[in-house]
């Protein structure tokens, strides 16, 4: 269990760190996020491509309909997410994305039929207060007008990662991970190309390196978050991973001086209490102590 606790620490500062240099990039120079997005997936295809041909693994799907939708929902939220990060600060950007479990829930009965529990709406209602105290300044009046639009970006990228992660799920059922993987990079690659030609800008000099180091870390983060879930439980494994809030709040402040006042950090406690009631972290506590209860009680 200490291995996977390391190796999704690990997955969420990078995830954290990949973001910076995404910022670093469109900050300095005009490269659009779009761009840097076409390359995350770009590098992890290859680095795909190089595992399935050395392996000597078949790429044939069972029920390509969940691997593809997988790739195209999952495109579409990296997109949204640099796209946030762009135009936002990188802690705000993470913690919006980050949401994406609470949505998980309100969709998984219409595609994979499971059931939820009454108590997942009063998560849903705490992350809706934490979204706000995030995205609307204080003392601001209502409007659409007050908000960043790399926040309506990030909260998207959410919300439509709810839907990759969904389909993820019925895609492992019949799928190999490298299998799903390899057609969500290609599939990214294709797709995010098309859309980067209009405005693709051929990268110099330090801009190449930081474009190299976002898709490196988005990649390491990717592995480890795999490979974290095969030493430890899916539910204290999805409060670890909701480290990557803290870890990018941390980043933004200590890299770029974002601000980080008390909205900001109540709205990261109310979503990372969403996250971590939602993964049902505390009924998998409240299990474990009193099994832990009835080992010690003597006979």
């Amino acid at each position: 269990m200490l291995r996977g606790v390391i190796y999704l620490i690990i997955s969420a500062f990078s995830f954290a760190l990949a973001t910076v240099f995404v910022k670093l990039v469109t900050a300095d120079t005009d490269i659009p996020a779009i761009e840097l997005s076409f390359f995350r997936f770009l590098f992890g295809f290859i680095i795909t491509l190089f595992y399935i041909i050395y392996k000597k693994k078949s790429l044939k799907t069972v029920k390509s309909r969940h691997v593809y939708m997988r790739a195209i929902f999952n495109t579409i939220a990296v997109i949204l997410f640099f796209i946030g990060v762009e135009h936002s600060s990188i802690g705000k950007a993470n913690l919006l994305n980050m949401t994406y479990p609470v949505f998980v829930f309100l969709i998984a009965p219409f595609i994979n039929k499971e059931k939820t529990s009454g108590e997942y709406f009063l998560y849903l209602i705490a992350t809706g207060a934490g979204i706000y105290l995030t995205m609307v300044p204080e003392g601001s009046e209502p409007g659409m007008n007050l908000l960043n639009r790399g926040d309506i970006a990030a909260l998207l990228s959410g919300i439509v990662a709810g839907f990759a992660i969904t389909t993820l799920r019925e895609a492992r059922k019949f799928n190999d991970s490298y299998v799903i993987v390899f057609y969500l990079m290609l599939i990214g690659t294709l797709i995010n190309g098309i859309m980067v030609i209009p405005v693709f800008i051929i990268p110099h000099g330090i801009s190449i390196l930081y474009i190299f180091l976002c898709a490196l870390f988005s990649y390491i983060g990717q592995y480890y978050i795999t490979e974290g879930y095969k030493h430890i439980d899916a539910t204290p494994g999805a409060l670890i991973s909701s480290t990557r809030i803290v870890f990018a709040v941390l980043l933004g402040y200590f890299v770029f001086l974002e601000d980080v006042n008390m909205r900001i950090i109540s709205g990261s406690i109310l979503i990372m209490i969403s996250i971590t009631g939602i993964s049902g972290f505390f009924s998998y506590a409240k299990a474990r102590i009193n099994n832990n209860g009835r080992k010690k009680r003597p006979l």
